[in-house]
């Protein structure tokens, strides 16, 4: 079986659907219609029935909501109400699309008593996530050498499938201890700034990582790929400020109109997707043995206290920890690009981290639940956590503004930076993550075949640089939603407000 986050291939006898859809394998399918009832413009409903403990519920307008009915991705969030110890709604963004097991853009969170942990509510790409860098560079300064930039960002940030640094290969016991200490490990590698752990979600590392739960086959591919941006939809983007929603609170982040940045889309690499493949293996098994009815093997979970739970846990936190770091690792290389091939001292970039966020986690958190504070374990795939103004997680430089949340586009139209506005019981303090797909990547290339969409994209004044026009094709503009209107429906269901705007003028693409 061939387990690819986004495009699942799957066995007839893995299909066990609970009476949701019905067909032979994923290609043929036929789902059957999930009622939908709207609460508000932006809140959609998925009544409880059959073995379902709590309703779904969905953020999306009209608009959005005709595409997610397309999509298989509404049978999903209704098998994640199925699991043990789900609290309060199985819940989905905007961006929703169909993914393994959980749905990407799916967010639910379990108690910790009778919940449960389950791979497939994390993904492959665990920590999959975004770092957004802020320069003092005006476009205007940059406009003559996009080119030169793009070029150093793509020779110093290797790119594409099976990537590797061309820094010595880690040792086993340091990367270990990277798994370990997570961003800090950066710092005390002379590679990051302390400054930077207050911009980083957790500050860049989760206490509870335990490398020894993370497998040799793991380790291997983990120590040749930190600071690698991979491929797929993982990105180096340069971007300048197009739009400022809000001006004190983008001011005080270096966000005002017209300046440069920079913003790196990627995540645990090879380590992460196999960490993720060896614990489907073993909670196939953990199922088995809790009593645990699935409505999808692709949810296979375990007890989030059981030995193989606290495991899991462990090595996901390591495989998130070796994410943080990668960021870490490619900002790095940022700024070596401005200083050593354009020249430019750090007086002049000033080239700073604006915020870090995880996409693909579950991490433990305290939420409010009908009026009762509660530790939950909270499943976040393909979703973004959304902290509001005056939540205790937060730096006390962020405290009062809410925590940023970084929401990226597709390459030819534009990125958005938000801030977190919500409170934490309606959806645990998350919000989307992106465009969400609309296109399958074999569709994209389909629809691509024979246009010159590198030229296109230079036609609207956007350099690219790519290991391979594969990629490049999967990717096109039209193969994503458009993350404007993503956004104006998490903005509108009070999830997290619009701060910027940004527009890419180069794309590093594996």
């Amino acid at each position: 079986m061939t387990l690819v986050e986004g495009e699942a291939r799957v066995a007839p006898w893995e299909l066990k659907r609970c009476c949701l859809s019905i067909g032979a394998d994923d290609s043929e399918q036929k789902t059957m219609t999930i009622p939908l009832e709207k609460i508000d413009p932006y809140r959609w409903r998925i009544p409880r029935r059959g073995g379902m403990r709590v309703d779904g519920m969905i953020y999306a307008d009209d608009m959005l909501i005709d595409d997610i009915r397309q999509d298989k991705c509404l049978d999903q969030v209704a098998n994640v109400a199925h699991l043990p110890g789900i609290v309060k709604h199985s819940l989905a963004m905007p961006d929703i699309h169909w993914g393994y097991g959980f749905p990407i853009g799916g967010v639910a969170a379990f108690d910790l008593d009778d919940g449960v942990v389950s791979p497939g509510g994390v993904g492959y790409d665990i920590n999959c996530g975004v770092r957004l860098l802020v320069t003092s560079l005006r476009r205007e300064q940059l406009v003559d050498r996009v080119r030169a930039f793009a070029d150093a960002l793509f020779r110093r940030i290797p790119a594409g499938v099976g990537g590797t640094s061309s820094a010595p290969k880690l040792s086993r016991n340091e990367l270990m201890d990277l798994m370990r200490k997570g961003a800090g490990w950066a710092v005390q590698r002379g590679v990051a700034e302390s400054r930077d752990l207050d911009q980083i979600e957790e500050r860049g590392c989760l206490s509870s990582a335990d490398p020894s739960q993370v497998s040799e086959r793991a380790l291997e591919r983990g120590r040749k790929q930190v600071g690698t941006v991979g491929s797929g939809n993982h990105f180096i983007e340069v971007q300048y400020v197009e739009q400022v929603y809000q001006p004190e609170p983008a001011s005080r982040l270096g966000l005002e109109r017209g300046v440069v940045t920079v913003s790196i889309h990627s995540g645990s690499r090879g380590l992460g997707y196999q960490v993720c493949d060896d614990w489907l293996r073993e909670m196939l098994k953990a199922s088995a043995r809790y009593g645990i009815e699935l409505p999808d093997r692709q949810l296979c979970c375990a007890p989030i206290g059981s030995d193989e739970g606290r495991r899991y846990l462990g090595a996901m936190a390591a495989a998130a920890n070796y994410a943080f770091v990668n960021r870490a690792m490619m900002a790095h290389h940022v700024r070596e690009a401005l200083e050593l091939d354009l020249g430019l001292a750090p007086r002049e970039h000033r080239l700073r981290t604006v915020y870090d966020v995880c996409h693909n986690i579950a991490k433990i958190e305290t939420h409010e639940v009908d009026g009762v504070r509660r530790k939950l374990c909270v499943h976040r795939k393909g979703a973004t956590r959304a902290f509001g103004p005056g939540h205790p997680s937060l730096s006390p430089g962020l405290r009062d503004l809410g925590q940023p949340v970084l929401i990226p586009g597709d390459m030819g139209r534009y990125s958005f930076v938000l801030l977190g506005r919500q409170g934490s019981e309606e959806a645990f303090g998350s919000t989307c993550h992106g465009a969400g797909r609309r296109l399958s990547r074999t569709a994209a290339k389909k629809s691509a075949r024979g246009r010159p969409v590198v030229r296109e994209l230079a036609d609207q004044g956007i350099t690219v640089r790519a290991a391979g026009m594969a990629t490049v094709l999967e990717e096109i503009p039209e193969a994503y939603k458009d993350v404007a209107d993503v956004v104006r429906a998490v903005d509108g269901a009070g999830l997290a407000a619009r701060l910027a705007r940004l527009r890419p003028i180069a794309v590093i693409k594996g």
